[in-house]
């Protein structure tokens, strides 16, 4: 707790008018309203008054799942995939033999994602994704059908998926985005999608 005090004041005096602070892998409400807590300490501290958005990825199963509750705490909720892929498949994606297993376009991690951006779009949390699957051109239409508007990419992915997204049909992102939540295995998942966006 010390150390996060340490870092939320280096935030604070910055004294940079959009702050948004975004808290790594929450497992648990409890552990958001601590943090949150924690900055409303801060703010009195340093006689802060300005509203600091405080966020959280989401990245273990846990969350994704109870992301209705959380919207309802959160100011801002962002996906990141790469770690959500491996605890959703139960993979270690830094071990060399097992990481070839691990998939983001997987069912399993699409229900996730769905399941996640269902909580918050019922409290109007802004929600956003970041990882690899963000840059994935394969994997924005089912993003994008799930509701998902806000794509962390890097920077070489964003001019050759900007004019993909161009061409998509949100009500085709939606039906394709939802026939993937239908599908058993990822094979067929990429399968059905190279079908549909080749």
């Amino acid at each position: 707790r010390e150390l996060l005090k340490t870092q939320l004041r280096a935030i604070l005096r910055t004294k940079a008018l959009n702050i948004k602070i975004m808290l790594p892998m929450i497992s648990k409400l409890t552990e958001f309203r601590v943090a949150k807590q924690t900055l409303e300490e801060i703010k009195d501290e340093l006689a802060i008054e300005t509203k600091i958005k405080l966020g959280i990825m989401v990245e273990v199963p846990s969350v994704a799942f109870m992301s209705e509750i959380f919207a309802q705490e959160v100011d801002f909720m962002s996906i990141g995939t790469n770690d959500l892929t491996q605890y959703v498949m139960a993979v270690d994606r830094e071990h060399t033999e097992l990481a070839k297993e691990i998939d983001h376009l997987h069912p399993a991690v699409i229900a996730a994602i769905a399941a996640t951006a269902a909580g918050a779009q019922k409290h109007a949390t802004e929600l956003s994704v970041c990882g690899l699957m963000a840059s994935e051109k394969l994997a924005i239409p089912v993003l994008i059908g799930l509701g998902i508007t806000n794509l962390s990419m890097t920077v070489s992915a964003i001019p050759e998926n900007k004019a993909f997204i161009r061409t998509l049909d949100f009500n085709k992102c939606r039906d394709v985005a939802e026939y993937c939540l239908k599908l058993a295995t990822v094979i067929e998942v990429r399968e059905y999608l190279k079908s549909q966006f080749n």
